[in-house]
């Protein structure tokens, strides 16, 4: 974890102070609170003063309820300062990290896909989330409360000297070691933050990546294993946090020995000066008051140090995601209203990865692949798993950048098409589907306004899908809740297929679309594929071969390179690979 060692960055500050720029006028109505604040701070402990060596001296009750109502008057003005700087500093926070979460998301909706292969879902939540939350602390705890807490020291101190510069040089003679210890606090505190955010984003991503994944634990009994995992690592979060909560348990006790130092040193110099009359009754137990309120600030300083500071660090993690360079690669502008669907590669070269980690080339998962579709040809890729077929969808929807040869839509370079039109015009129904925790219509249209329901209903029609969406309560509101668990497979798979067909693409890609159901939703699915297929160009990936022998063409890969092409009697009387892929799946289905 790269952290900029200061509790301060003056770069970090001014990039989240641009999210203030909305909310001027919270700010600076903060800003005035905390400076009210400071300048009500010594009030107290002056009225205290002058009531005891004025009005107590001299038997006057009388002006002693008078002043007790103005003491009283006070507090309350103070309370309500302090009750509108809470909440308009909270606000501020609130509106920030609004701002600024929503500036988060919007970048990292726009991420190429290989940002999230490497990034664990648990860490890129904990930098929506938690790390969001200690920015607000920012304004809420940090820095605001600092500038005020730092004013309030100034003027406690000030008046301090002015009532009795001895007795004020007496009070503030153990606050060199009161900021030796508050700088040890600090730096300490500093390390073990870092080491909780690291141990933050571990949890959850072990979290949420094992209650994703809770049907493969349970399916192979690994409970007690995963159990003893989350275990280890709930251990390492406790002990960075136990670590930071030691210093603390240090730091607060020192604190309360010096100021109980202070005071000790005040009564026994101030008590003879009193005797002596040097010095008023009054003065001394306000100075008393002006130690407590010394310490308390300076005390709750190396706190809000430390706030700020996670602030910091947590805002460094935030705009290292927004810095990342692996945005989706700008395309062009071209956006045709009609795509006539011809698509053709030309010598395409892909490696997932720059360079293998061992012999520092490219792990190449296309090699030089070259091929043609034609407007409303239905083109299928065959192969072994790893071979490249479903790598070829990722590049031509332009989620990878290939790193060499061209990629071509009626004759155009996808490059130069502008990249959600692009996608706009390319459906792609996958094999593994996801369905938000919404209801069916939303999962068909992607709250798409354009869409209505008479069309998802035609839509269903056409798929044979009406038939299982009318048996559920609700129909298209039905609630399919988190991926889709309350249906089954053939059930998500054709709602898949009517997000396709709802969105009216130019060009259709199915991947793997029938290789995990049933053959009664086969044949559903295949009736499906027939009318989303007709009068487009589609990609068809698959396993099962008997289901793409009606293909104009067929495209056999293997690692990354094309063995053979034809259609599915072509080849056949060649005798290559593809027919012996044949045979082997039909003898096995013979034997079945």
């Amino acid at each position: 974890m790269s952290v900029s060692g200061k509790a301060f960055d003056q770069g970090l500050f001014k990039r989240i102070f641009e999210f203030t720029k909305p909310y001027k006028k919270i700010f600076w109505i903060g800003v005035a609170l905390t400076i009210g604040l400071a300048l009500l701070s010594p009030l107290r402990p002056i009225l205290t003063q002058y009531t005891l060596d004025n009005y107590v001296a001299n038997d006057d009750e009388g002006a002693l309820l008078q002043m007790t109502m103005l003491m009283f008057g006070l507090l309350i003005i103070q309370s309500l300062f302090q009750f509108m700087h809470s909440w308009y500093t909270n606000l501020l926070g609130q509106e920030v990290i609004r701002g600024l979460r929503i500036a988060l998301f919007k970048r990292m909706i726009n991420f190429r896909l290989s940002y999230f292969d490497k990034t664990p879902v648990g860490t890129t939540i904990t930098r929506s989330v938690s790390d969001m939350e200690t920015i607000a602390d920012i304004f809420s705890e940090g820095l605001i409360v600092i500038i005020g807490d730092i004013l309030q020291l100034i003027v406690i101190i000030t008046v301090m000297f002015s009532l009795d510069w001895k007795l004020a040089l007496i009070s503030l003679s153990t606050i060199p070691l009161l900021l030796i210890a508050t700088n040890i606090f600090k730096n300490k505190i500093k390390e073990t933050f870092g080491d909780v955010r690291t141990q933050v984003a571990a949890l959850n991503t072990f979290v949420q990546e094992h209650l994703t994944g809770m049907r493969i634990v349970q399916i192979f009994n690994r409970e007690e294993t995963e159990l003893k995992k989350f275990d280890h690592i709930n251990q390492q979060h406790r002990d960075a946090n136990i670590k930071s909560v030691w210093y603390y348990s240090i730091f607060f006790p020192v604190v309360e020995i010096l100021s109980a130092i202070s005071i000790g040193l005040i009564v026994w110099w101030g008590s003879g000066a009193v005797i002596r009359d040097q010095l008023t009754f009054g003065i001394l137990v306000s100075f008393i008051m002006y130690i407590n309120m010394l310490f308390r600030p300076i005390r709750e300083l190396a706190d809000k140090f430390n706030t700020l500071q996670m602030g910091m660090v947590s805002s460094e993690r935030i705009f290292k995601v927004m810095d990342e360079p692996e945005l989706t690669a700008a395309g062009g502008s071209y956006a045709p209203q009609h795509i006539g669907g011809a698509i053709e590669f030309k010598n395409v070269w892909f490696a997932y990865d720059d360079q293998d980690q061992t012999n520092k080339q490219p792990n190449w998962i296309l090699k030089n692949v070259s091929f043609m579709v034609n407007p409303g040809e239905t083109v299928a890729f065959v192969g072994a798993t790893g071979a490249g077929k479903s790598t070829i969808i990722s590049i031509l929807n332009r989620f990878y950048e290939i790193s060499k040869g061209q990629i071509l839509i009626d004759g155009v370079d996808i490059k130069e098409f502008d990249i959600h039109h692009l996608r706009s015009r390319i459906a792609v129904v996958l094999q593994d589907v996801f369905l938000f925790s919404d209801t069916i219509g939303n999962n068909i249209s992607l709250y798409n306004p354009d869409i209505t329901e008479r069309e998802m209903t035609e839509a269903a029609e056409a798929v044979g899908a009406m038939t299982f969406i009318n048996q559920l309560p609700g129909r298209f509101q039905y609630q399919v809740q988190e991926r889709g668990s309350v249906l089954s497979m053939g059930q998500r798979q054709l709602i898949s297929f009517l997000r396709a067909y709802v969105y009216k693409p130019s060009v259709l890609i199915l991947d793997e679309a029938t290789s995990s159901v049933d053959s009664t939703t086969e044949e559903l699915i295949t009736q499906a594929t027939a009318v989303l297929t007709k009068g487009r160009t589609s990609i068809v990936i698959a396993h099962r071969l008997a289901t793409i022998q009606d293909a104009d063409k067929i495209i056999v890969l293997d690692h990354g390179e094309v063995i053979e092409s034809g259609s599915h009697q072509e080849l056949l009387t060649k005798n290559g690979p593809y027919k012996s892929l044949f045979e082997i799946q039909f003898n096995h289905v013979s034997e079945g």
